[in-house]
């Protein structure tokens, strides 16, 4: 991981914050394009098996299910790479 140093003495010209965020963007685009693309149908399936499916539910099974969204997060980045590293 690539470490900037926005502080750097030498540095006349101090980058703003619109100039640090597009930096930030335009470094990681992919992967937070893939971030949000995960949040939406994840947020979306989730809403849609809780209106339908558990419609009787009481509300804090959408809070369990909402929350099993983290480690599905994780696990399905972890086994992508692993699958990548794989071929």
């Amino acid at each position: 991981m690539t470490h900037s140093d926005s502080t750097d003495p030498t540095d006349t010209d101090p980058e703003s914050l619109a100039d640090r965020l597009r930096t930030h963007v335009s470094e990681n685009r992919g992967g937070m394009l893939s971030d949000l693309v995960f949040a939406i149908v994840w947020v979306t399936g989730v809403s849609l098996l809780y209106d339908f499916a558990f419609a009787n539910s009481p509300q804090w099974v959408l809070y369990m299910f909402m929350l099993a969204g983290i480690p599905a997060y994780f696990g399905f980045f972890i086994s992508l790479e692993i699958a990548k590293k794989g071929q």
